[in-house]
């Protein structure tokens, strides 16, 4: 990651705001930025983004299968259900809260001037009826195809429920999709040990073309935002986890650390859904009858990343129109925000969506989205970051609730390192 940032910085010096530079070699005349920026690091950076996304799908299905035919008591579904989304509804709440309270601290939209010409045009929210129906799939193969998470766990819990009472059918069926799993996280393994190639294609491209002119103008709506993400990740996540479980905080942010950097590279949280898997089932002990529900859950509806950039933005935007915004009102955006994690979720393009109706919510010009758009792609990866490791968080808590955990896989610090390693040379062991 540091090389490619390094890279990225480079290629930017070199092309100093030229559309493109050329480089001679042997009397040929290379074009720095289609050859290497727009061919080399795109390419390779896509291509990674692409073999991570292929492998979400078929890892959900099979480990969520599997997770949800070795229940013992299918009642238990109920409970994990309920203290997963509870967890994350909190988590939510604080960071919007936390958020607006910074906000108003430090007044990140004061002084800044509002552009005339600022315009934006969201999606309509879909009514909470229609999300509701859409969990359902009609044709699961259709829901798989468009990577559908919501439709994809309920499919996936309603066959793994099948399969856990049709006898000795469900028991080979239920040993087929064990022995997917197993290889379906093999393959998850061998894509990690080519990461640091696409992590670098990824970081290079970006921190060649990003404008930090537009970062400059908004510095401090960055650095707030930036400040509350560090803060919600680092001190309440950990708070939470050492409060619920008794759990050393400073193990499972060493241990989150590398999924936690394919997060900010990724910039999807579905996208870092095998890591996430692998880090929790391996590194922190959490059973994958635990982790193939709340995981998946997470990456769908656990949106603290986005409920810190509404409560900072909302501020941000009131202050810059020049709107006062009554206790009241906070409260009501907290309520929005939290709740329409949940009312939108698997909606795409939900975070704008829903700071829309965040500020549609206390009467705020939807327009001034548009102000904050052109500093929101490095604040969306360190989003990325904070959500997979809150996905993590809840799944620890919920395992340990369970009886579902093991504590020695968590506290020994090189679990996981072995099955990480694959020798290319030597493939059958």
């Amino acid at each position: 990651m540091t090389a490619g940032i390094a890279v990225g910085f480079f290629f930017q010096w070199l092309l100093a705001g030229a559309d493109e530079r050329h480089l001679a070699i042997l009397g040929l005349a290379i074009p720095l930025k289609a050859f290497f920026v727009d061919g080399i690091f795109h390419v390779g950076g896509e291509i990674f983004i692409a073999s991570l996304k292929m492998l979400v799908v078929p890892l959900v299905f099979v480990s969520l299968v599997c997770g949800t035919c070795s229940l013992s008591d299918t009642s238990k579904l109920g409970r994990l259900g309920g203290k997963s989304i509870g967890l994350y509804l909190i988590t939510t709440a604080i960071a919007i809260s936390v958020a607006i309270a910074a906000a108003l601290f430090i007044g990140p939209g004061n002084g800044v001037e509002m552009r005339s010409d600022a315009t934006f045009d969201v999606s309509a929210a879909p009514t909470l009826a229609q999300v509701f129906i859409n969990i359902f799939p009609s044709n699961p193969i259709q829901s798989m195809a468009s990577g559908n998470m919501l439709q994809i766990i309920v499919f996936a819990v309603l066959f793994g429920l099948a399969v856990a009472l049709s006898g000795k059918t469900g028991e080979r069926v239920a040993a087929l999709f064990t022995d997917l799993n197993e290889v379906i996280m093999k393959l998850v393994t061998l894509l990690m040990n080519l990461a640091p190639y696409g992590v670098f294609f990824l970081m290079a491209k970006l921190f060649t073309t990003l404008g930090y002119g537009t970062i400059a103008s908004l510095l401090k709506y960055f650095l707030v935002v930036l400040a509350v993400l560090l803060f919600h990740g680092l001190a309440v996540y950990p708070s939470i986890l050492k409060i619920l479980t008794g759990l050393n905080p400073i193990i499972f942010l060493r241990k989150m650390r590398d999924a936690a950097l394919f997060a900010f590279s990724t910039s999807s949280s579905n996208a870092t859904l095998p890591v996430t898997m692998e880090t929790v089932n391996k590194k922190l002990g959490v059973n994958n009858s635990i982790s193939s529900f709340t995981v998946p859950l997470g990456a769908t509806i656990n949106m603290d990343g986005t409920a810190i950039m509404q409560g900072v933005a909302t501020v941000f935007i009131a202050q810059v129109f020049g709107v006062d915004l009554t206790l009241t009102d906070f409260l009501m955006v907290i309520l929005t925000a939290t709740l329409a994690s949940i009312g939108t979720a698997g909606v795409p393009g939900v975070g704008l969506i829903m700071l829309a109706m965040v500020l549609q919510q206390v009467g705020l010009p939807v327009e001034g989205i548009a102000l904050i758009i052109g500093v929101d792609r490095l604040l969306d990866m360190t989003r990325t970051a904070v959500n997979i490791t809150g996905d993590a968080m809840v799944s620890c808590v919920v395992a340990k609730s369970e009886g579902e955990f093991n504590a020695d896989i968590y506290n020994n610090p090189r679990a996981g390192e072995k099955e990480e390693t694959i020798d290319f040379h030597h493939l059958k062991q």
